[in-house]
């Protein structure tokens, strides 16, 4: 699959929101609680990534016909709990339609390249430890350098933290 990059605009805000709650809703089916993926609502996600799009690069990933199939962002670590690593990827997500295509690579090199244009050197993320999808950070040169639990809606998950130690592998 073909696909475009480039940074969000203002008016990308609704096109994020809908590949976030449209993901989440078929990668968490079964691991995060069915009534709070049914009332995640892209008006709410949207006044998010509006605010977002301000404060750090989100790029994003369009399919042969225009349309948002995929986005990341990152920007500073923001937990200060992982000495050395400064940079964070905050967030990715691709529509399951565009899963598997080469996709994710192409976002996180375009993240890794813009945090190492900020100065920033090393990065973490974190994923839910029931995310299928986690062996993808792994492939990628990824490895486990914490756990931490996190509430969502009225259940608590483990979250692993990746490492990556050159961004520069990444871009």
């Amino acid at each position: 699959m073909e696909f475009n990059m480039r940074k969000a605009e203002a008016d990308d805000a609704a096109a994020i929101a809908k590949v976030q709650v449209d993901s989440w809703r078929t990668t968490y089916r079964g691991i995060i609680d069915e009534g709070y993926l049914e009332n995640l609502k892209y008006e709410d996600r949207e006044k998010v990534w509006t605010r977002a799009i301000e404060e750090n690069p989100i790029f994003l990933l369009e399919d042969g016909s225009g349309e948002v199939v995929g986005f990341a962002i990152g920007g500073p670590e923001r937990s200060g709990e992982y000495v050395g690593y400064d940079g964070e990827l905050y967030a990715i997500y691709i529509h399951e339609s565009a899963q598997q295509s080469g996709g994710g690579r192409q976002l996180v090199g375009a993240v890794a390249a813009d945090l190492l244009e900020r100065g920033f050197e090393k990065m973490v993320i974190s994923v839910l430890e029931d995310n299928p999808a986690r062996g993808f950070y792994e492939k990628l040169g990824g490895h486990k350098i914490g756990k931490e639990e996190t509430a969502i809606g009225n259940s608590v998950h483990v979250e692993l933290v990746y490492g990556f130690d050159d961004l520069k592998v990444l871009s």
